[in-house]
């Protein structure tokens, strides 16, 4: 296998951001959806090579019931081995105000929660109503932000539910606006199914911003599953929104919905940013060979296109 240092031509487009911000997922929604567990020191190596490729937000693991999510049980055990990184942040999941408690025994300054625009998939995945869930998360959110930790509102479901089909904006407004009214920092609103398309992109962030949730609060997490996860990242681009999530390599989906497939691969969107001549301070080789590596440790190659043309074989 070798590395080419092929990178692709800058040329920038009018009205684009300078910058973004990848908001790494790897380690968590990534790893979450893996069949097998992988080793907590494997873990740990990951998160350190991701920083070391220029990664300053990486999500590191999710403080759910082991049982949920068996794969991210080790939580405990994860996070102290990366008290040697500075300058890279480090959220965490938290499913409730038990999360939260783990979350803040283990020191974590930044947390999520994760909520649902989506009445079907509310239920599957927190056994709540939306109504109920944003109960939940209020006194959650409340004493985080009491505790100086920052909050983010992961809201799935904004475009597409298997279940229920298109979801109207209106309805991810509604709930975007709780969120971001109960405290927290940025939403990032999730394509989970992938069904999205620019259109629909740009029509729902013009709808958040007549409400009042300002697009410096919004991160945008697409899937792929039909292939529109990049198309769907320009168009909120365009719109000004300059924080994507992302997981190396194009890993994870969710485990409570089938049809949702990979992530938008990392090495993907910093090849189509460093293109349009927009800053990631990622390195595209060390990201790639960090997926290549692990990779190997999960049995089979990376789905990410830009880490199987950057690695061919000769």
């Amino acid at each position: 296998m070798s590395e080419t240092t092929g990178l692709p031509m800058r040329v920038p487009m009018p009205g684009l951001p300078v910058s973004v911000r990848i908001h790494e997922v790897g380690p968590r929604d990534g790893l979450q959806n893996e069949k097998a567990v992988v080793p907590t020191e494997v873990k740990a190596e990951f998160v350190h090579r991701l920083a070391a490729a220029g990664l300053t937000t990486i999500e590191a693991t999710s403080l759910v019931r082991p049982e949920w999510v068996p794969q991210l049980a080790d939580a405990e055990q994860l996070y102290p081995l990366l008290g040697d990184l500075t300058g890279v942040e480090l959220p965490v999941l938290v499913p409730n105000a038990r999360g939260l408690e783990r979350a803040l025994a283990l020191g974590v300054r930044r947390i999520a929660v994760f909520g649902s625009a989506t009445e079907s998939f509310a239920r599957r995945n927190l056994n709540r109503t939306v109504d109920e869930s944003l109960a939940m998360f209020a006194p959650v959110i409340e004493r985080a932000l009491a505790e100086g930790v920052t909050v983010r509102g992961y809201l799935s479901m904004c475009f597409g539910d298997p279940w229920e089909g298109p979801v109207p904006a209106e309805r991810v407004v509604s709930v975007a606006r709780q969120l971001y009214e109960l405290g927290c920092a940025e939403l990032s609103l999730g394509d989970t199914i992938g069904v999205a398309t620019p259109g629909q992109v740009r029509a729902l962030l013009t709808d958040l911003r007549t409400a009042g949730v300002p697009v410096s609060a919004l991160a945008v997490h697409f899937h792929d599953t039909y292939g529109q996860a990049l198309a769907n990242t320009l168009a909120a681009l365009e719109h000004g929104v300059t924080t994507v999530d992302a997981s190396a390599g194009g890993l994870g989906g969710c485990p409570y919905a089938r049809s949702a497939t990979g992530n938008l691969a990392t090495e993907d969107l910093v090849w189509m940013l460093q293109g349009l001549g927009i800053e990631t301070g990622v390195d595209l080789g060390r990201l790639a060979g960090t997926s290549v590596w692990l990779a190997g440790h999960l049995g089979r190659p990376s789905p990410s296109r830009i880490v199987r043309a950057l690695t061919s074989e000769d």
